[in-house]
């Protein structure tokens, strides 16, 4: 913690002197030497300020911490490595790569927001133009909302930093944990902040109103506010705004779907050269090996559980969009290489084949599967897009318009046993139905979450729907799943104390307060 402290006290001084000279929100500002007095003059300026928070300082959680978090603990991938078993079987520890990974992401964030928001809020005073400041502000509450959001979810308890240059000028770093609920509390209140700021509508990819609020109504629909859930819910379903994605495969084969009309927010990428463009990493951790060429890599560190391949019901399209097994093909994709047999077999396009030997463009895995989302292909030399190496441009959505479907459902359903209710059936069924899967007239609490595992699946995100069920119903789940290999099954015991993960030990090191017990915030 007290690195982040220093290292977002040195952005204060960046913030200063940061201007924008990229149309592109996704581009980093530029630097100067000037003043505040001459910075964020025009809307472009402080546009490119607030660009920052989209795409780099998320790659620490995106690349892997996520994959680890949100779907191998949660069963639905199988991994091998060394910083990733552990979620497995759950025998990860407080010195874990992926731990601090995210940690630092996220505590990276929130202190960038804040200061952010003190070098606008000066800009005013000093007679900056509210009406593309204010946004900007409300831009950073956004992300300041979503990251403690994760924070809550992830480590429960956990410090909330609001102020970290003011920290760093005490020279108090003895920062507690505070209490989970008031973790989450501190993150709607970020949220509403933004959802009064926040535009109605934006350029593509920047988050809206409606961002928030979906991410209002996901966040109520944790703490099991059924009703706030509903209402926020329901005003980004009536804003008509958004709506389902037709082809949900295309959604992560392609950057060319990126910022679609189902997408609420998602982390930006680009392959445009710019130093400070951040590529998406997924492609190689999930493509097959059999995929690589000389334009990407392909090292499939992640691949589906055995688990997860048995939740789909027969007929869903979304399993063939999210995963790759024997007989899943693309045409478009042609990768070749220096075997002769292997371009054979490629020639008519890419196929996945567990029975022609792996030398000749066959693939059989441990779980003899690979995981199709955000994996782009072999370049643009071999029939598909541009790849450089491990990135693509392919943006990762956190927040789709499905969701927002599925919380309604939720949030209608609330603690009863079923609902019949019409708009929550409808909500619940217009997902199914671009599965092309068979409607139906009354839902349970399994029912939906069965929906959003598969709808969600390699998205990080079905850890906590395992989570916010509590204790019981999560080592339910937990303990009824395949974590093993194709032959091999395994099965694990589930624990109270696995339900968070624990701080990083160097930050616990850097601030014994972190080792103490949690108090309030408020």
């Amino acid at each position: 913690m007290k690195n982040i402290l220093r290292y977002t006290a040195a952005l204060t001084v960046l913030v200063i002197v940061l201007m924008s000279c990229k149309k592109s929100f996704t581009d980093r500002s530029a630097l100067d030497s000037t003043t505040l007095d001459n910075y964020y003059n025009t809307a472009e300026e402080v546009r490119g300020l607030t660009s920052t928070l989209y795409g780099l300082p998320w790659a620490g959680y995106e690349n892997r911490a996520m994959d680890a978090i949100g779907d191998v603990m949660a069963g639905n991938e199988y991994t091998g490595g060394n910083d990733d078993p552990p979620f497995l079987n759950f025998s990860y520890a407080q010195t874990s790569v992926r731990i601090a990974d995210a940690w630092k992401v996220f505590y990276k964030i929130g202190g960038w927001t804040s200061e952010y928001m003190n070098a606008l809020e000066l800009k005013k005073s000093k007679g900056g133009n509210p009406s593309f400041i204010d946004p900007a502000i409300a831009e950073c509450h956004f992300f300041k909302g979503t990251v403690y959001f994760f924070i809550g979810r992830i480590w429960g308890d956990a410090p909330i930093v609001n102020n970290p240059g003011g920290t760093i000028l005490s020279g108090d770093f003895n920062i507690p944990r505070y209490f989970k609920a008031d973790v989450l509390r501190f993150a709607l209140e970020e949220l509403k902040k933004a959802e009064a700021g926040l535009p109605e509508t934006d350029a593509p990819g920047r988050v809206t109103k409606y961002a928030a609020k979906g991410m209002m109504a996901k966040l109520y629909l944790y703490r099991g506010d059924y009703d706030s859930a509903k209402t926020k819910a329901l005003e980004v379903i009536n804003s008509g705004k958004y709506n389902l994605f037709a082809d949900y495969a295309g959604m992560f084969n392609s950057s060319a779907n990126n910022n679609n009309i189902e997408s609420l927010f998602s982390i930006q990428h680009q392959l445009t050269g710019n130093p400070w463009g951040s590529g998406n990493q997924k492609n190689p951790d999930r493509g097959p090996s059999n995929l690589q060429t000389s334009e990407a890599n392909m090292w499939e560190l992640y691949i589906p559980s055995m688990d997860m391949k048995s939740a789909y019901e027969s007929g869903d399209t979304r399993r063939k969009g999210s995963m790759m097994e024997h007989g899943w093909s693309y045409t478009q994709w042609k990768p070749q290489n220096a075997n002769a047999a292997y371009n054979s077999f490629m020639a008519g396009g890419y196929k996945y084949d567990t029975l022609q030997p792996t030398t000749d463009g066959g693939q059989k895995n441990s779980t003899r599967s690979n995981i199709a989302k955000y994996v782009v292909g072999p370049g643009a030399g071999f029939g598909g897009e541009a790849v450089l190496g491990m990135n693509s441009g392919i943006n990762t959505m956190i927040l789709r318009y499905a969701d927002v479907l599925l919380i309604y459902a939720e949030a209608v359903l609330g603690t009863n046993a079923s609902t019949t209710d019409a708009s929550a059936l409808e909500a619940f069924n217009k997902v199914r139905s671009r599965a092309q899967l068979a409607t139906k007239s009354s839902i349970t609490k399994d029912d939906i979450l069965k929906e959003r595992r598969v709808e969600f699946a390699f998205e990080g995100d079905y850890w906590f729907d395992i989570q916010r069920q509590g204790f019981a119903k999560a080592k339910q789940i937990i303990e009824a799943q395949n974590r093993g290999t194709f032959g091999s099954p395994s099965y694990v015991t589930f624990s109270q104390n696995y339900m968070h993960l624990p701080i990083p030990a160097g930050e616990v090191l850097q601030d014994p307060a972190l080792a103490q017990p949690p108090v309030a915030y408020y």
